[in-house]
């Protein structure tokens, strides 16, 4: 059994700031970016920490950085020490302003039409804060090393990381009308057959959900693919087949008609996963309750129900 090494002086607030940022980031690279310091400041610094502290404070793990139970005492620390300077200065009775960045990864469509706007009704109270986001359609990562936030399809299977179901969404089949005009709207799973399929490339497709969702659909082959989400509603419009479309995208659009929604409709759960370190932030809770409430009041779209986007 190790014996602890013994402390040898009160630690720098500057060194538990640097390592706050290394478990949020979780790589040395994006904590100095974030800091306006380089890594090797970094590495220094928390040499100096674990010296300081007796022990080290992060482990490595596949390609990122991750608190050992030492560092989850200093992480703790640092907050504390980092909402005493957030209380700093000026701020309008009543009120605490909330500023640094937030990054999160989300996929094309929930991107555009939910989490952006979420963001930008936080940012009205609180423009001091900075949100990155990333599009992506893909399982959950194991180590969100640089990610605050996660939203992905399906349930996730992940280890120490906090989750959260967000809501569900509907896909359905469409066509455009100048489509169904030249080549008829199919009203059978035998019709469907002879119709090519608007969706996801299969090789690069690593949703589990969203591919289970392509194989029921029993269309035929599918000439223009995309992983963009986007790109299938464009070119669902311009005529290249029946799209397999998340409907509160494309019932946005009048010149798209939906193919047998009795029939054919594919439910999916979207689910919110973060870094425990990262959820503890208080401009993190705000964006994710942001997130949530928009998510809540766009339930009827995200299902496809009629006239939801009137309403």
């Amino acid at each position: 059994m190790s014996v602890p090494t013994p402390r040898t002086g009160a630690p720098s607030a500057d060194d538990l700031l640097i390592l706050l940022a290394v478990a949020r980031f979780g790589r040395f690279t994006r904590a100095a970016e974030s800091l306006g310091i380089n890594h090797t400041t970094i590495s220094r610094r928390l040499s100096v920490l674990e010296s300081q502290l007796g022990g080290r404070l992060l482990a490595r793990s596949s390609g990122s950085w991750e608190l050992t139970d030492l560092g989850h005492e200093a992480f703790l620390a640092a907050e504390q020490v980092e909402t005493a300077l957030n209380g700093l200065g000026p701020h309008p009775a009543g009120t605490s302003e909330l500023r640094g960045l937030v990054r999160l990864s989300s996929t094309d469509g929930l991107s555009a039409y939910i989490v952006a706007p979420a963001v930008a009704e936080v940012q009205r109270t609180h423009p001091l804060l900075n949100v990155e986001i990333i599009t992506a359609t893909r399982r959950v990562l194991q180590h969100r090393s640089g990610l605050d936030i996660e939203i992905v399809v399906g349930k996730p299977q992940v280890h120490r990381a906090e989750t959260l179901h967000l809501g569900d969404y509907v896909l359905g089949l469409y066509v455009s009308r100048e489509y169904a005009a030249n080549r008829g709207i199919p009203t059978t799973q035998a019709e469907l057959a002879s119709h090519p399929l608007v969706f996801y490339i299969d090789s690069m497709l690593h949703v589990d959900d969203l591919d289970s969702s392509r194989k029921s659909i029993p269309a035929g082959p599918s000439p223009l693919t995309s992983t963009n989400v986007f790109v299938h509603v464009e070119a669902t419009r311009a005529g290249a087949g029946i799209g397999l479309l998340p409907c509160f995208m494309a019932d946005r659009h009048d010149d798209l008609v939906r193919v047998m929604p009795g029939e054919v409709a594919a439910r999916l759960a979207f689910w919110l996963v973060g870094r425990p370190e990262s959820m503890r932030r208080e401009a993190v809770r705000a964006v994710v309750e942001a997130i949530r409430i928009r998510m809540e009041d766009a339930r009827g779209e995200l299902l496809g129900i009629p006239s939801a986007l009137g309403n």
